[in-house]
């Protein structure tokens, strides 16, 4: 007898509310054989299954939940270009081939994005007017400036913008320098993963939801994955489990902090009030302790993201930090109501960097974003994909790492706000 799976639904948030409806899917009904089967229906998991699927390659995805139901689709919407390592550390750390080959997967990111968008006729609010580094320190300046000056020297279209021009930009004054990168932009979030999964359904793969991996096991001739209700036996896994990772492999949990993310949205704004307010579709993230970021979306609402209480959070009182902080920069805005709140877990590892694996042959890890999933999940899906079709190791990008468990893990709250506090310190004093 089939066994009844409690849905955990899709979070609240502005995306639920706006993003295309999900393609139809249903939850593993028995046993089934594929060549790759992927644990995760997020960016990572998806871009995967979309390119195993247009190789020819016969695929099946399993998600605990729907379709985007973690970081996926609930994350800020910005596409944002590169590592959080620049190039010249890159190469110094993992010498000219990988350290370069690194740098040209950060550079082309967001383009496989909206290349992705166009190509499958993504309805999901694609806008490409740049991203926005802002400074609020000299420290955060100097560390501005270096990072133009790597990427253009590059040929990547990366300008410094000084105070008279970061106010044109954004509509406030609050910044004395920035660069844009306009290689960035935005989308709906939820609406860009739903829609990598209709274009995986009609490449060929199938996707099974609310279908929870309860085991992983080495099989005759590959893998099999228990759920409630069946087995997957497969020659090849890809697990993109991301921030909310479990034990289903040793260590794999323990090897990421899953860092709260939280965003508020207002109601759409009228025209005359957005006019001014990050124009061109120009989404901004802070070089500070707070890690703000924001945009204002196709519909004119003003969508802020920053630092998160480190649990989830749906009432208002634990978005007054960000509201304040919005308000601070655009008085206006003052006057409107923040109709939607929500937040989330990103994954952030030990160095900063995205984290691939392969514990045992025919098993392919990815995780571990830092923040910037949008663009870097869908790029090292594609890369899974290369790999788990039968691509050699040159087919990445990335360095393949053993797991590592973050030493003391479990103390990991404790850990990220001992770091805040001696962030805004280490800031105050840079102003």
């Amino acid at each position: 007898m089939a066994q009844t799976i409690a849905r955990r639904p899709l979070p609240r948030s502005l995306y639920a509310k706006t993003a295309i409806p999900a393609p139809e899917t249903t939850a593993l009904p028995g046993d089934v054989t594929a060549k790759v089967a992927i644990v995760g229906a997020g960016f990572t998991g998806l871009s995967a299954a979309l390119h195993l699927a247009e190789a020819g390659v016969e695929t099946v995805v399993l998600d605990a939940s729907a379709i985007g139901w973690g970081a996926s689709g609930r994350n800020g919407g910005q596409v944002n270009p590169g590592l959080k390592w620049e190039p010249e550390d890159l190469i110094g750390t993992f010498g000219a081939d990988l350290g370069g080959r690194m740098v040209k997967l950060g550079d082309e990111a967001p383009q496989l994005v909206f290349d992705l968008i166009a190509k499958h006729g993504i309805d999901c609010a694609p806008q490409r007017g740049g991203t926005l580094r802002a400074a609020i320190s000299e420290t955060a300046a100097t560390g501005i400036r270096d990072f133009q000056r790597q990427w253009s020297a590059r040929g990547a279209d990366v300008v410094l913008a000084d105070a008279k021009e970061m106010a044109a930009l954004t509509g406030t004054g609050a910044y004395r320098l920035g660069a844009h990168d306009r290689r960035g932009g935005q989308v709906n979030p939820l609406g860009y993963v739903r829609g990598l999964a209709g274009a995986a359904l009609k490449a060929g793969a199938r996707i099974f939801t609310d279908t929870p991996a309860v085991k992983l096991t080495r099989g005759t001739g590959g893998w099999e994955i228990a759920t409630p209700n069946g087995t997957v036996r497969a020659e090849r896994v890809i697990l993109a489990t991301n921030g909310y990772s479990d034990d289903l492999w040793p260590g794999l949990r323990r090897s990421v902090v899953p860092v709260f993310s939280s965003i508020t949205a207002t109601e759409p704004l009228p025209a005359q009030v957005r006019a001014p307010i990050m124009p061109n579709g120009v989404v901004l993230y802070e070089m500070s302790s707070s890690y703000v970021y924001y945009r204002l979306d196709d519909a004119g609402r003003f969508v802020m993201g920053g630092r998160s209480v480190l649990r989830e959070a749906s009432a208002p009182v634990d978005y007054t930090a960000l509201v304040d902080h919005a308000t601070r920069l655009f008085p206006v805005l003052r006057a409107f109501e923040w109709t939607h709140r929500w937040n989330g877990q990103v994954a952030v590892t030990w160095d900063h960097l995205p984290h691939l694996h392969e514990p045992e042959a025919g098993l392919h890890i990815g995780l571990g974003y830092n923040g910037r999933g949008v663009a870097m999940a869908t790029a090292t899906g594609r890369m899974l994909a290369r790999r788990a079709a039968g691509g050699g190791p040159e087919t990445l990008d990335l360095p393949v790492t053993r797991i590592r468990p973050i030493l003391g893990h479990a103390a990991w709250p404790l850990a990220v706000k001992t770091r805040l506090k001696w962030d805004r310190l280490r800031e105050t004093f840079a102003h």
